[in-house]
């Protein structure tokens, strides 16, 4: 624990992670600006996304609750103000992860294109409440003497390499590992749902799913129930042919 604390220590004294946590609060903050501004408008977040698309459906009905619509707009605008100001950006941090926590699994649920954003985004804030962890530990641990650190030599730039060489491996697994996390989305349109069906041989159970969602408006569970049975049915015709 001593070694820890001392290289977070170090890590805030460094001004490369002092300008990284800057950096980050700049951007969670212009992320939730013109949602926010789209709420309190009250226009439709996304106009651009299909009404029969998963998270479409979800938009829409998040449209009609009023002043709940509303409510959350001008949160959003609160925690971006809140970010920006560096006496309250522990406030907005943690204001932002409960938000964007929420949205993460609702676009995994959802499969929606736009996941390693947000992902990016949820880890951006993780920053900046491990940034603050000498203030936000006081809510969960007992003050105690602090304790002098262990470590007489700095690790300089060495602990710079490690901490960005991480973030660019992480970001690598986030971008190319959910590229195998679903075996069918349904994309931002139509288009793109149905240019990932390609020429295999689940080229009709594709089809099938994509006609399910933007053809007939189906929940996500429905049309992958129907994507599978039209996998199966494939399979099942395959083994009959031989």
């Amino acid at each position: 624990m001593l070694k820890l604390r001392a290289i977070y220590d170090e890590a805030k004294a460094d001004k490369w992670f002092q300008r990284f946590a800057v950096f980050c609060r700049i951007v969670l903050a212009i992320s939730f600006l013109p949602t926010g501004i789209v709420k309190v408008m009250g226009q439709r977040f996304a106009e651009g996304l299909p009404h029969n698309n998963p998270l479409g459906h979800y938009f829409d009905a998040l449209l009609q609750t009023g002043y709940y619509y509303t409510f959350i707009g001008i949160a959003q605008l609160t925690i971006a103000i809140f970010l920006l100001v560096p006496r309250t950006a522990l406030l907005g941090a943690i204001a932002y992860f409960t938000m964007i926590v929420n949205i993460t699994v609702l676009t995994y649920a959802t499969r929606f294109d736009g996941t390693r954003l947000i992902t990016f985004m949820l880890l951006a804030c993780l920053y900046l409440l491990i940034w603050d962890y000498d203030r936000l530990k006081y809510i969960f641990i007992k003050p105690s003497p602090k304790a002098t650190s262990i470590i007489t030599k700095p690790i300089g730039k060495r602990l710079r390499v490690y901490f960005f060489g991480s973030c660019i491996a992480v970001i690598a697994f986030i971008i190319f590992g959910t590229f195998y996390l679903y075996k069918i989305v349904p994309g931002n349109s139509e288009e793109e749902c149905r240019n990932q069906c390609g020429s295999g041989k689940n080229t009709n159970a594709c089809q099938v799913f994509c006609d399910c969602i933007y053809k007939q408006g189906m929940p996500l569970d429905s049309a992958l129930l129907k994507f599978e049975k039209a996998r199966s049915r494939r399979g099942t015709s395959a083994v009959l042919d031989k």
